[in-house]
């Protein structure tokens, strides 16, 4: 999952994308709210992360105009702030949380994978597709009854399919949830770790969950029960 990072504290930012690297996600960062919006509207982010002091433009304006443009993608809004006027013209600008500095970097992870299981077919906490199961809170895969060690980029490729199961997604598709922008277009990379992915998920397995689909891109076939 691909999360943008708007912040001008640059070491609170550091800070933020290597925590949400560790915990497998793409991360983009941009340092003022002019940069951050021209982020947002170019690329398909799973999330946001606005802060409400910005330079050039204010978080609450850039949230007000990525709704107005109907990029819709889930804003968690960061801010020193705490009063409850700040919090409630926070939530109008159209952010869907809220979150007051300092504050723990596990809570804003939980906070996101709050947000992102509203867009998931399940509401549930786990990610499953008939015996394969993927429990974004531990980072837990399994198959059959059978745990399944991936690197951090196999992770978040799994959670993408699980997350649009029975969807064909493209190439640009993945590239553009998975990888963040210094990701090599012109490279096979993408084929290469949906082959490495397909090796541990699918290949000990009779039944097959990742398809191909030649000329086009890739699906996650969730078996009928």
């Amino acid at each position: 999952m691909r999360i943008l990072v708007i912040e001008d504290n640059r070491r609170l930012s550091a800070a933020l994308a290597q925590s949400l690297s560790d915990a497998g996600y793409a991360v983009d960062t941009a340092y003022d709210g002019q940069e951050g919006q021209e982020f947002a509207e170019a690329a398909p982010y799973d999330a946001i992360i606005l802060d409400i002091l910005l330079p050039v433009r204010d978080g609450l304006v850039v949230c007000r105009a990525l709704r107005a443009r109907r990029v819709n993608t889930p804003v968690i809004m960061l801010t020193a702030r705490d009063t409850v006027a700040d919090r409630v013209r926070g939530l109008d600008s159209g952010a869907d949380d809220y979150l007051v500095k300092p504050f723990a970097l596990s809570e804003l992870l939980a906070r996101l994978r709050a947000l992102l299981r509203r867009e998931a077919p399940s509401k549930g906490g786990l990610l499953e597709a008939g015996d394969l199961r993927l429990d974004p809170a531990t980072r837990f895969v399994e198959r059959a009854g059978h745990s399944i060690e991936l690197t951090a980029k196999q992770y978040a490729l799994l959670e993408y399919f699980l997350r649009h199961p029975n969807q064909l997604l493209t190439r640009e598709m993945i590239e553009s949830h998975v990888w963040s922008y210094d990701f090599d277009a012109t490279s096979n990379v993408v084929d290469v770790y949906v082959r490495r992915l397909r090796r541990e998920i699918d290949d000990p397995f009779d039944v097959k969950l990742l398809e191909t689909v030649r000329g086009a891109g890739y699906r996650l076939r969730v078996p009928h029960v």
